[in-house]
């Protein structure tokens, strides 16, 4: 697959391994991925849906994940990090800040050649397409921001099997790998919940890149970003907010309390969805989104 160079004016170029899906003259639509998620996240299937709605369809690996550039070696205290913020005490150093990987994306637009797209963020994701609206207004046809949060930590209200899901330790070896990501079903979509496909999700993302190094540093950038509530209040961009009901990570009045702040936002909240987007809502969600971006 291609690769972008993104951010340029750092120490460390940052690369981004990306794919497109559709027509380029069509409305760009960009898909940003989670906290310690892959690009394949993103289904090609469902980028495909998209694609054939009428949508020219970018999915990238962030830094450090995936095939994307990672700051091997580069550390981060994000215990630390993540202590301060929920204490609101002044933030220890960090590598990098969700503007920087706003920024990335910029780059990985200019370097396709699209001057605006719809930026679509789904988690961390989601809190990145907010930071880019806020920072890059001009390059934001519109915000999508899907099971995510305003960088209010006390909104997040996550079970405790669902925190401590997020933060487990994967093993390093390949069948304990596999596994071990049964554990993520404690936040994702109860009603469509499914062994085999977890493990077959797992196999994929270890055979792609197994780094969980990187995970640190994108939690420090997290945290260190802090609330987006004045900024967010301020955006002038149309925006869509979708979340699911059953969402156990990032609770559903997280989704409710981002769509509040932003003038004008939709809100979707969809039934049966948990903090992931299962196959069998692909088709309700890639209609929401395409009557939000196309207008049909």
């Amino acid at each position: 697959m291609p690769r972008a160079v993104a951010n340029k004016w750092e120490t460390l170029p940052i690369e981004l391994e990306y794919d497109t899906f559709g027509d380029k003259n069509d409305p760009a639509l960009v898909l940003i991925m989670g906290f310690g998620a892959q690009m394949v996240a993103w289904h090609e299937d469902f980028a495909r849906m998209l694609a054939d709605r009428g949508h020219f369809v970018v999915r990238f690996d962030n830094r450090d994940v995936g095939l994307s550039t990672k700051l091997d070696g580069v550390s981060v205290d994000s215990n630390a990090v993540v202590t301060a913020a929920l204490l609101e005490q002044p933030i220890p150093p960090t590598p990098y800040s969700l503007s920087d990987m706003a920024a990335d994306v910029v780059g990985l637009m200019d370097h396709l050649g699209i001057q605006k797209a719809h930026i679509m963020g789904a988690s961390m994701g989601g809190m990145i397409a907010q930071v880019f609206a806020i920072e890059h207004p001009t390059r934001t046809a519109s915000l999508i921001s899907v099971m995510s949060m305003p960088g209010e930590p006390e909104t997040m209200e996550s079970t405790p099997e669902a925190m401590a899901a997020l933060m487990s330790i994967p093993p390093t070896d390949r069948a304990g790998f596999i596994e071990h990501s049964l554990v993520y079903q404690a936040f994702q979509s109860k009603k469509y919940r499914d062994a085999a496909l977890s493990r077959a999700n797992a196999a994929r993302d270890f055979d792609r890149s197994f780094y969980p190094e990187g995970s640190p540093r994108q939690l420090a950038a997290i945290y260190a970003s802090g609330r987006r509530t004045e900024a967010l209040a301020a955006l002038k961009v149309p925006t869509l907010v979708i979340h699911g009901n059953d969402d156990t990570l990032i609770a559903p009045g997280a989704g409710k309390r981002t769509a509040a702040i932003i003038p004008g936002a939709q809100l979707v909240l969809v039934d049966d969805m948990g903090h992931d987007i299962p196959q069998p809502l692909w088709g309700f969600i890639v209609d929401t989104i395409s009557r939000f971006t196309l207008k049909k």
